[in-house]
Formats: structure tokens, sequence, C-alpha cells
């Protein structure tokens, strides 16, 4: 079978019982399904725009972003647990969820850099934004840009924050909602 080993190991099993042919096209399904997820994510951050909220703006865009955020990940995590195959339903999960999240803070940064000149090391365009988020997700901090005020350095950190809870948490409850997706599709979890 291919693909087999690049999917979880109890997708190894739902894999076996399709055909060669229904076992690339799930698999595919589910790539279209994430790139045109993150095509529209990030159509809308570039094309969306960013101004006529005042001195609130970059507040505003963080909050409405954390909040798809956590919708999401409510979303997703009942849809892992309802789903013929979980495993592959919680990369799909993930490969939307971090985007998202990374935009929530991006737009931020951005925003707040339209607001205050002064609030990064150097102006930021919304791929550079993207390009900050992304580092401090990563805890890469090459050092090109850096927070300066202190409205940028809560941000930063909340995102620092965060992306931690994100990291542990969320990855904890999209690997429990595959457990119980995968015992659900077994048979031995009620569904009530």
């Amino acid at each position: 079978m291919i693909a087999v080993a690049a999917l979880p190991a109890s997708n190894a099993a739902f894999v076996t019982q399709l055909s060669r042919r229904q076992t690339v096209v799930v698999i595919a399904w589910t790539a279209v399904r994430v790139l045109v997820s993150i095509g529209v994510l990030l159509g809308l951050y570039y094309l969306l725009p960013f101004d006529g909220l005042g001195g609130a703006g970059p507040l505003i865009r963080l909050l409405i972003g954390l909040g798809a955020f956590a919708g999401l990940v409510v979303w997703q995590t009942r849809t892992i647990i309802r789903s013929p195959h979980p495993g592959l339903r919680a990369i799909e999960a993930l490969a939307v969820t971090v985007p998202l999240l990374v935009l929530a803070f991006a737009s931020a940064y951005y925003a707040m850099e339209h607001a205050n000149a002064h609030a990064f090391t150097e102006p930021l365009t919304r791929t550079d934004a993207i390009y900050f988020a992304v580092t401090v997700l990563t805890t890469t901090g090459f050092g090109d840009i850096a927070a300066r005020t202190q409205a940028a350095r809560v941000v930063v950190t909340i995102q620092m924050a965060l992306d931690l809870l994100v990291l542990g948490l969320g990855l904890r409850v999209i690997l429990g909602a595959v457990k119980i997706g995968r015992a659900r599709a077994g048979g031995s979890v009620s569904t009530s």
C-alpha cells in the first residue's frame, strides 16, 4: 500500500481496509482541504483592510483571531472524534489551526506597526508580520525584528505563552480526540 508509512499507526489499519485508489483519494482530499483552507486564510489576511478601527484595531484583530482559533479548535476536535479516520483529521486540524494562530498574531503585529511606527525595530509589511509571528512561534528569534513598545512586547509575550499552551495542551486535546475517535470507530465507545 502506498502512503501507509506516512500515516499514524492506527490509520494504517484504516488504509489496509481500502483499495490503493481509495487510500490515495482519502489522502488527496485531506491535502486539498488543508491547502484550500490555508489559501483562504492567507487570501483573507492579504486582502482584508487593516485600517478604520483606530487605536483599538490591533487588539480587536487579535481578539477576533483568537476567538476564531478557539472556535476552530473546538470544531476540529469534534470532527476528529466523529471521523472514520481521526489520525488524518488530526493532521488536517493541526495544519489549519496553527496557521490561523500565526495569522491572528501577524495581523495584530501589522496593525500595531501601522498604528505606531515605532512599535517594532523596523516597518512591517504583511509578509514581515507573518515572518515575525513564525519566528516567535518557533522561538527562532533572529533578532532582525523586535518589539520596541510596551504594548508590542505584551502582545509578543502573549503569543509566546499561547504558543507553548497550544503545543502542550492543544496537542494533548487533539491526540485525545484521535484516541476517542479511534475507539468510537472500533465500536468500543458509546455515541451518547
